[in-house]
């Protein structure tokens, strides 16, 4: 009878047909604290799912990628980034036959940890907290620690490593910077991070008239696409041919690699450091970039000094001050850091 039925069993079932590269659920590492399992989910689906119901994940649509308090309704928030990360990882991992589940879940948490104002909240939280930032291991802290009132969401090994590992070195995509993460599922969402803000950031650079389609170089034009739709799938299909190559679907000596051709990833990269360049270095150096720095600064001077005006559940951890005010910033939306700080005259 249908009530006797485990689901989860019958997806667990399913992974088996996976590439021998795909991670499975039945062989997750585990969480941190046993839990019995679930009748309906996998492992990785109820990551999923925690992530999801997060007040972290809400927090991300007033979030800024690149463009502070933009003045259109269409430009891309932490949240719709979250969201095409996820879209292009889930292409990939089905195309590739690895577990979309896993990539789905790390895809959601990839940026949980994220200030506001972009990567220049991160930067300046960097230089003003002693042990330094990186949105990435703030992401990993969130899932860890700091949701659900101090308990964490208990995910699984593999996504939280996931989430650890995805960032990568604004020197190159494709270097020696670029950490390898302990499965291919992290993996595509890393390169998919880096497919969807390259391509996202154009389109608001565009829409500010900051650049226009012109301005892109034509020889990556010429390689990669000419519109918004065009590059994408040429970055995703190419990864799918070439990655098919060297993930067990045909024999190879070399290591299993979630990649790019060679003339596909650099025209990719080459895109990539134009827009370092022409949007991202000048982005960081406009008077709203200006005025950001001041209000994190503001908001971390004074709330070190003043540690009663942290909101409770940021004062009752045993961490020490600095770690909680950090914690209390690297969470706020944009509108609420301003809005605090004018409250305090910052």
């Amino acid at each position: 009878m249908i009530e006797n039925l485990d689901v989860r069993q019958r997806s667990e079932a399913r992974e088996k047909s996976l590439s021998p590269y795909a991670m499975r659920s039945s062989s997750t590492h585990g969480r941190e604290r046993e839990e019995e399992q679930d009748s309906v989910r996998t492992a990785f689906q109820r990551d999923r799912d925690r992530i999801l119901h997060t007040n972290a994940f809400r927090r991300l649509k007033h979030k800024t990628q690149v463009f502070i308090a933009p003045p259109g309704d269409h430009y891309t928030t932490r949240l719709t980034h979250t969201l095409e990360v996820s879209q292009i990882s889930r292409t990939i991992a089905r195309a590739l036959n690895l577990n979309e589940d896993l990539a789905e879940a790390i895809s959601l948490g990839h940026d949980l940890g994220h200030t506001p104002f972009g990567h220049i909240g991160e930067d300046i939280l960097n230089d003003l907290y002693p042990n330094g930032f990186h949105h990435n291991e703030q992401s990993l802290r969130v899932v860890e620690k700091l949701e659900k009132n101090g308990q964490g969401l208990n995910l699984t090994w593999e996504v939280r490593d996931g989430i650890l590992h995805h960032s990568k070195s604004e020197k190159s995509m494709f270097g020696s910077e670029w950490e390898s993460s302990s499965t291919y599922e992290a993996e595509v969402v890393k390169i998919s991070d880096a497919i969807a803000y390259i391509n996202h950031d154009i389109n608001d650079a565009l829409r500010a008239n900051i650049l226009t389609e012109d301005d892109l170089p034509a020889g990556i034009s010429a390689t990669l696409g000419h519109s918004h739709s065009q590059r994408i799938n040429t970055m995703v299909c190419d990864i799918i041919k070439t990655s098919w190559a060297v993930t067990g679907y045909i024999e190879t000596q070399s290591k299993p690699v979630i990649c790019m051709s060679k003339n596909i990833g650099t025209a990719t990269e080459q895109l990539r450091q134009f827009m370092f360049q022409n949007v991202y270095n000048i982005q960081s150096q406009n008077i709203d970039a200006q005025h950001a720095r001041k209000v994190v600064q503001g908001l971390y001077e004074y709330l070190t000094q003043h540690e009663e005006s942290l909101p409770m559940a940021y004062r009752i951890n045993l961490d020490e001050t600095k770690r909680r005010v950090v914690d209390f910033i690297a969470g706020m939306t944009d509108q609420y850091a301003l809005n605090l700080a004018d409250e305090l005259g910052i």
